[in-house]
């Protein structure tokens, strides 16, 4: 008797323009359509066929958390510029009167904050590299042009202007040869960060070119590699069924080999995306490289905004041997409306999901606002002096000296986000801010020691 041979399942994307062809687009009700055919020319969409298939509730759309994570929604868009919008894509179909309306919107998003394009990009011999953010001395990050797409799109993605073609918004390095020349002078920096995008949408041999060079013996102070990736959730396939998934786990032995540490920093959003027998045998051969896995995620209202949710994914993803890294809170840009929380809210449910686990996956840090002057953390909301008060500190930061540093903020239960806050104690500003004129090239100073900003007056500059 022979046994059948199963065909390894080839990756398959949908987009705005072939998403009408999907098996699934039939189970959409029709003002669900609509909103995917009009908000997409706004926000990039891109999904596949195993999300489609694998990790959707068909009876549970448009609630399903999946389909929240990955299809547009109309009300990600104010109701005025919808309906504008809608009139011009569904109607009237002017392409030239669409561009013009959509780049309007874009701009008006807030595309790549925190100061990705006007202060983190660092300087190599007088002129800015592309392809290259340098916000925390010790951590480089690096965007590979080929690199630059995903298996599928999260609609609540803070790169998104990298996936919609605005001009000069875009970060991505053809070459890896600027990047090490600028490591050999910096021997501050211990870790480079590839990200994107997503660096495993690359073939093994085009991600190997980026890499071997940072095997190099001059290259020594660089200890940690990490690759950004939701590949683990949308596509698993990349690390056990595609034709060089083998090849791509020999080139983390590769790295592992060399003495570095390599950390692939798995975007999970929701536990379904780890329940799947393909996901976590994907996690599995992973870990048999020597590599390490550590799970993120922003806390994002309609997807994952459930303490039970983040408690199973935190101890699903230690029992099969991932590493709970960071809860975020979702960045101010984009149609961050539509998923933030407020920063109360986004506390209540990261105490409640901590305190619901074993200690080993007490790892995870949060919720963390990935804000200008770094990673701010909520560590509380106590009562001090007969205030009630953020307690804050910085786990991450532009100045080292600010890290672990407590300051506290009045409490307000509608505040979303660092620039919503005030200092606590009749304080006039955070230790960390000065009034007078905000810097505008700071490139040339990668440990950025003498920044001072006030958050508030930063936005509106900017």
């Amino acid at each position: 008797m022979t046994q059948e041979v199963l065909t390894p399942p080839k990756f398959k994307p949908y987009t705005r323009q072939s998403i009408q062809q999907s098996p699934q687009w039939e189970k959409i009700p029709l003002e669900l359509r609509e909103a995917v055919l009009v908000v997409s020319r706004v926000l990039p969409f891109r999904t596949n066929q195993y999300v489609m298939s694998e990790l959707i509730d068909w009876d549970r759309v448009p609630d399903d958390p999946i389909y929240r994570l990955t299809f547009p929604h109309q009300t990600m868009l104010p109701p005025a510029e919808y309906a504008q919008l809608r009139d011009l894509v569904l109607i009237k179909k002017d392409e030239a009167a669409i561009e013009a309306q959509v780049k309007k919107i874009r701009l008006q998003m807030n595309p790549h904050p925190a100061g990705q394009m006007t202060h983190n990009v660092p300087l190599l011999d007088g002129a800015p590299i592309q392809g290259l953010q340098h916000k925390y001395k010790e951590t480089v990050l690096f965007f590979p042009s080929a690199g630059q797409t995903c298996h599928a799109y999260c609609t609540f993605c803070f790169r998104w202007p990298q996936f919609v073609g605005m001009e000069g918004l875009k970060f991505d390095a053809r070459e890896s040869n600027e990047l090490t020349a600028y490591l050999k002078q910096h021997k501050e920096v211990t870790d480079v960060l590839i990200t994107g995008g997503d660096p495993l949408i690359m073939n093994t041999r085009s991600l190997t070119e980026y890499i071997e060079p940072l095997l190099d013996a001059e290259l020594a102070h660089i200890q940690n590699i990490r690759i950004g990736t939701k590949s683990v959730a949308y596509w698993p396939h990349r690390f056990v069924t595609d034709k060089d998934a083998d090849d791509l786990l020999r080139l983390f032995e590769k790295v592992v080999k060399a003495g570095k540490n390599l950390a692939l920093m798995g975007h999970y959003n929701h536990p379904i995306e780890l329940r799947q027998e393909i996901a976590q045998k994907a996690l599995k051969r992973i870990l048999s490289t020597g590599a390490t896995v550590r799970m993120q995620s922003p806390l994002i209202r309609h997807i994952n905004d459930d303490a039970k949710a983040w408690a199973e994914l935190w101890t699903l993803g230690v029992r099969l041997g991932a590493i709970p890294y960071y809860m975020f809170v979702e960045r101010d840009t984009g149609p961050h409306e539509y998923f933030q929380l407020p920063l109360a809210k986004a506390y209540e449910i990261f105490q409640a999901a901590y305190q619901s686990v074993s200690g080993l996956a007490r790892t995870v840090r949060g919720p963390s606002m990935s804000a200008f002057p770094g990673k701010v953390a909520i560590d509380g909301i106590v009562n001090i002096h007969n205030e009630k008060v953020f307690a804050l500190q910085f786990l991450q930061a532009r100045n080292p000296d600010w890290v672990r540093r407590p300051f506290y903020a009045k409490f307000d239960p509608k505040a979303t986000w660092l620039d919503d806050l005030v200092p606590a104690f009749g304080e006039k500003r955070f230790f960390f801010e000065e009034k007078g004129e905000i810097p505008t090239d700071i490139r040339s100073d990668p440990t950025h020691s003498v920044i001072r900003f006030t958050p508030r007056e930063l936005r509106k500059a900017s």
